[in-house]
């Protein structure tokens, strides 16, 4: 794979010092038309070897454009607060938005390529570590960021070489770190590590430029020419015009199939007198959990979902009562703001995962783009359909990390929700409750049905499966969901016994 970036290619001085200039003047008008019109990011993956050069073209990316819409981020070794999330939160956390360049100088290839290469974990973790890879990449194509990824090559010879160089220049000795010596001895166990990274995550939407980094010029000037093809290729391309708002319909078999929700038995009840004994039972167990989850680092997710007054609050508030204020937080997830409009959908949820040992209620979540957006035309087809497994792949972070995950949705029948529509509409302290968006929801029941009977069939899975909950009664709702949420835990406690041993 890298025979092509060691044939020793150059560029003269004068060659260089010509093609420079307006280089870098298209560079800057390029950014600047981004900036002004920010249909999409730029995200700029910098890998390779060591020594290769990459420091120094990052120097003369920010020389060669305007810094001020060019965010750098270099990534050492994990932070006790990054690894107390999956490892790809920290590189969520700084995704650039639609109109800024980001350059992700040592990336997420870095970790998985250094735990392979020095036994950490075998050739079926490391494949699973660059599936993960190729699915945050697609999230990040699909969410409108162009991705390029650049890797710096040198053979083993001009390696040692040139760190040798390095090394005995007064001004440029610090750039060579005892680091980098190991890593040249261990040459040839990184080839074929970073030859397999490279071949299984170099996709059409998001290739691998691979950069041969003996001479300076010839490096600096073919990472610049594929940074403007790129953009100006992006920025050429007319906005596709948005169809018409459709919707997934199930085939036409005569009349209406049934649902999963509606296979729910929402006769379901608790009395009263059994209520308080049962919910002050689950209660003390979830405190219990809670206390052992947040001394033993476990993180844990709660997901809320479902009709409007199906009594997703006054669960929460049951969840909570057993809990320690400064362990947990209560997320309303409403409409996106422009902020997170301009980004991944995901990235908001990704930046609010719990560190260890505290927990997060989402009231409504990432489900939305499956649900509201998707009954209301606010995302495409396209958009929520391949949401499906951009929801899978990010649980799946979540379970691969040790978090507790349990996911909600609370199911009452269309009369219950009249009846307690007009009961807010009479207490003063709940009418701020009832909008008049509420009862136009009304009126999309049968399709919000059919988008949660496809939501529970497409993403309930193994390590996060979904709990429907009848809700017609809310006593046996409570009861319900505050004993899921202590299996839930339970579970990740135990498995994180297991990952210790």
């Amino acid at each position: 794979m890298f025979e092509t970036a060691e044939l020793g290619r150059k560029v003269s001085r004068a060659d260089y010092a010509q093609a420079v200039e307006g280089l870098r003047t298209d560079l800057l008008r390029a950014q600047n038309e981004l900036r002004l019109d920010p249909r999409f990011a730029v995200a700029i993956v910098i890998a390779g070897v060591d020594g290769a050069g990459k420091g120094e073209t990052v120097n003369v990316l920010h020389t060669w454009m305007d810094p001020r819409y060019l965010a750098a981020d270099a990534f050492g070794p994990a932070t006790a607060e990054e690894a107390e999330r999956p490892s790809l939160w920290r590189f969520w956390r700084v995704l650039p938005p639609k109109g800024r360049i980001g350059i992700f100088f040592g990336s997420w290839y870095t970790d998985p390529i250094l735990r392979r290469v020095y036994g950490k974990t075998d050739e079926a973790e490391f494949g699973a570590a660059l599936a993960r890879i190729q699915a945050f990449e697609r999230q990040l194509v699909a969410g409108d960021t162009l991705v390029l990824k650049f890797w710096f090559h040198l053979s083993k010879r001009v390696q040692k070489k040139r760190l040798k160089k390095l090394s005995k220049d007064p001004e440029q000795s610090w750039r060579v770190t005892p680091l980098d010596w190991k890593h040249y001895k261990l040459y040839d166990r990184f080839l074929p590590v970073c030859e397999r990274a490279l071949r299984e995550t170099s996709t059409g939407t998001a290739p691998w430029i691979i950069v041969e980094g003996t001479d300076s010029a010839y490096r600096e000037l073919l990472v610049g020419r594929t940074i403007l093809e790129a953009l100006s290729r992006r920025l050429e391309k007319e906005p596709t015009p948005a169809p018409a708002p459709t919707r997934a319909s199930s085939p036409d078999f005569g009349s209406r199939q049934p649902t999963v929700l509606q296979h729910l038995d929402l006769e379901a009840r608790i009395r009263p007198a059994v209520y308080s004994k049962k919910l002050n039972a689950a209660q003390a167990r979830l405190n219990q959990l809670s206390r052992r989850a947040q001394s033993e680092g476990v993180s844990a997710l709660f997901v809320f979902e479902g009709w409007d007054a199906a009594g997703k609050g006054g669960v929460i508030r049951r969840i909570t009562e057993a809990l320690d204020a400064r362990f947990y937080n209560v997320l309303p997830i409403a409409a996106p703001s422009e902020e997170e409009r301009a980004r991944p959908y995901l990235w908001r949820f990704w930046l609010h995962l719990p560190r260890a040992g505290h927990l997060t209620i989402f009231d409504r979540s990432w489900y939305g783009r499956v649900l509201v957006e998707r009954v209301e035309g606010f995302a495409q087809p396209a958009e929520w359909k391949e949401a499906y497994q951009e929801i899978n792949d990010f649980e799946s972070s979540l379970a691969d990390h040790g978090y507790a995950l349990a996911k909600f949705w609370l199911h009452i029948d269309k009369d219950e929700q009249a009846r307690r529509f007009a009961e807010r509409e009479l207490t003063a302290y709940k009418k701020y409750k009832i909008t008049a968006e509420d009862y136009r929801n009304r009126d999309r029941w049968d399709r919000y049905d059919e988008a949660v009977d496809s939501m529970v069939e497409r993403t309930s899975t193994a390590h996060a499966p979904w709990t429907l909950v009848e809700a017609n009664d809310k006593r046996h709702a409570r009861v319900k969901v505050v004993e899921v949420c202590c299996r839930t835990l339970e579970t990740a406690l135990e498995r994180a016994k297991v990952r210790r041993r």
